[in-house]
C-alpha cells in the first residue's frame, strides 16, 4: 500500500505525507478522534467559518516542520533523517490529548489535568505499540534533547503550533489581523548554539506575529460572546457531574458517563488504562448530543442551561479591568433567582464572575532571539524599535461578570 500520501489543505495548498510511520499514526484511531474536536471550541457561534478541528491543526503544524527542517539544513545546520522523523511526529501528535470543546473539560469532567500530559501519555502507549519508534519524539516532546532548537519548534514562544494555529484560525473566523507570515518567519529561522533563532532580516514579521497573537486573543478566542459559549457549557457539565454523582440518571454515551460519574482525580487517571481508554473515545459530539437530550431532562437547572445553549442564547458577559460592585452581583443573583424560581445556591449556575487573562509574550520562558549581524543575540523585546512590544510582555488581566439575558 502506497502510504506517501498529499493531502490538500485549505492554508497551504498540497502537503505532504512523509513516510510510512506517520502515515500510520495519522490512521490511528487516537489521532483520528481529532476530526471530531474543534480547534476553536464555541468561536462558531460568533465566527460562524470557524468549524475547523484539530485534525487540521495538527497536519499543518507538521507540514510547517518539513519547511522549517529543509530551511534549516539549507543553513548548514544538520538534522538526521531519524530526528527529521522524531521532529515530525512531535508536532504532529503534540494536541492528541486534547478533550472536547477546546478546554471546556479541564475544568469539569478531567479535573484540572493538563491536555499536554495526556498527550504524553497517548504518546507513551503509542511508543509500546509501535515497538519503541516514538523515543526520539517523546524526548523531543518533552524538551529533554541535546538539539534544544527542535523541541523549540514544538514548544516555545515561536512554534509550528502558534504559527499554524494564528494563520489557520485566522483564515477560517476571516478575522484578517491574525494573518501572519509564516513563510517569512521560517526562512528567516537559523540556529545558534543549539538555540533557534531569527535573523534580524525577520525582525518585523515576528513583531507582526506578536501583535497578531494578541489581537486574536482579545477578538476571536477572548470574544465576549465566545466566552460566554464557553462558560456555559462548563456550568452544563458541572451540573451535569453534579447530579451524575448524586444518582441521577442522565443520557450519555459510554464515555461521557465514565466522566460524569467518577471523580478522577489526576494520580487515577494516569494510574489506570481505563480513564484513558474511555477519554479516547470522547469527542464534540458525545457533548454536543447530550446537551440537545437534556434540554427535556426534568432537572429544571440543567435543562434551562442546555436550552440557552441550543437556542444561543448566551450569558451576557461584560469585561472590565476592576472587580465587580459587589452589590450589583448581589442584585443580580436576586433578580436572577426570583424569575428563574431557582434557590440561592442554586443561582451560582446563572450568575458568576471569573477572570480572563492574555500574554502575547513572555520574556522569562524560552525568548525569541533575534540573530544580530555581529553573531551576538537580542532578545525581540530588546530589539523592536516598537514601543509596545515590551508591553506585549505582561499578563492583562479582566474581571468577568456573566449573567442571563432576562428583562
Amino acid at each position: 500500500m502506497n502510504k506517501k500520501k498529499i493531502i490538500n489543505d485549505p492554508v497551504y495548498g498540497f502537503i505532504n505525507i512523509p513516510s510510512e510511520i506517520v502515515f500510520d499514526l495519522i490512521s490511528h484511531p487516537y489521532f483520528q478522534r481529532l476530526r471530531y474536536i474543534k480547534q476553536l471550541g464555541m468561536t462558531h457561534l460568533v465566527y460562524p467559518g470557524a468549524l475547523h478541528t484539530r485534525f487540521h491543526h495538527a497536519l499543518g503544524a507538521m507540514h510547517l516542520m518539513s519547511l522549517a527542517i529543509e530551511v534549516l539544513r539549507s543553513k548548514g545546520h544538520e538534522i538526521t533523517a531519524e530526528e527529521e522523523e522524531a521532529a515530525t511526529i512531535a508536532i504532529l501528535l503534540h494536541d492528541i490529548g486534547h478533550g472536547p470543546f477546546s478546554h471546556a473539560l479541564e475544568h469539569t469532567l478531567v479535573n484540572g489535568i493538563k491536555h499536554e500530559d495526556i498527550s504524553l501519555l497517548m504518546m507513551e502507549r503509542l511508543n509500546v505499540e509501535f515497538g519503541g519508534r516514538l523515543a526520539l519524539a517523546i524526548k523531543i516532546f518533552k524538551g529533554d534533547y541535546a538539539k534544544t532548537f527542535l523541541p523549540q519548534l514544538v514548544s516555545s514562544q515561536l512554534d509550528l503550533d502558534r504559527m499554524d494555529y494564528l494563520n489557520r484560525d485566522s483564515f477560517f473566523t476571516g478575522v484578517s489581523e491574525g494573518v501572519i507570515s509564516f513563510d517569512r518567519i521560517i526562512k528567516m529561522f537559523n540556529v545558534l548554539d543549539n538555540q533557534l533563532v531569527i535573523e534580524e532580516k525577520g525582525i518585523y514579521s515576528i513583531e507582526k506575529f506578536l501583535i497578531a497573537r494578541r489581537l486574536m486573543y482579545w477578538q476571536v478566542y477572548l470574544h465576549k460572546a465566545v466566552i460566554a459559549g464557553e462558560m456555559l457549557l462548563v456550568k452544563i457539565l458541572e451540573r451535569a457531574k453534579y447530579l451524575a454523582t448524586n444518582g441521577e440518571m442522565l443520557f450519555a454515551t459510554p464515555a461521557l458517563q465514565h466522566f460524569l460519574k467518577n471523580d478522577i482525580t489526576e494520580p487515577e487517571f494516569f494510574s489506570s488504562d481505563e480513564h484513558l481508554l474511555q477519554f479516547s473515545k470522547l469527542d464534540d459530539q458525545d457533548i454536543f448530543a447530550s446537551v440537545k437530550v437534556w434540554v427535556e431532562h426534568s432537572d429544571r437547572i440543567l435543562s434551562a442551561l442546555c436550552g440557552m445553549l441550543t437556542q444561543r442564547n448566551l450569558y451576557k458577559v461584560e469585561i472590565s479591568n476592576d472587580v465587580p460592585d459587589a452589590a450589583r452581583v448581589e442584585q443580580l443573583r436576586v433578580k436572577t433567582a426570583a424569575f428563574l424560581n431557582v434557590s440561592e445556591t442554586e443561582v451560582c449556575y446563572f450568575v458568576f464572575t471569573d477572570m480572563i487573562r492574555n500574554r502575547a509574550y513572555n520574556a522569562g520562558s524560552g525568548n525569541i532571539n533575534i540573530l544580530l549581524k555581529n553573531n551576538t543575540i537580542i532578545d525581540i523585546a530588546k530589539a523592536s524599535d516598537l514601543s509596545n512590544l515590551e508591553s506585549l510582555d505582561r499578563t492583562v488581566k479582566k474581571h468577568i461578570l456573566c449573567y442571563p439575558r432576562i428583562n
